[in-house]
């Protein structure tokens, strides 16, 4: 079952990812909300569209943007729509 960890805490694990150029993402409901803050930040893909992004805390240590999703995704990317997936140090295996 593929499990994101960072900082020693599993932040996500679930046995229903969708992978898309090599990232897993998550399910919403596999992310332990209390690890998650907003973020402002904004990203676009040309094929999946507006990305958000959340900032993972754990144990007092910060780890910016770290999680992205699509809230509405172009239908070519329709497969990751309520998904988030990870990076800067989040291991996914």
């Amino acid at each position: 079952m593929p499990t994101a960890t960072w900082n020693g805490h599993v932040i996500a694990s679930s046995d229903d990812t969708v992978v898309v150029e090599g990232n897993h993402y998550f399910p919403a409901d596999s992310i332990d909300p209390a690890l998650i803050e907003d973020s402002a930040t904004h990203t676009t893909c040309p094929w999946k569209g507006i990305a958000s992004y959340k900032t993972l805390v754990v144990d007092g240590a910060r780890n910016p943007d770290a999680a992205w999703f699509y809230p509405d995704p172009k239908p070519a990317a329709k497969e990751i729509a309520g998904r988030y997936a990870f990076w800067k140090g989040v291991k996914v295996a």
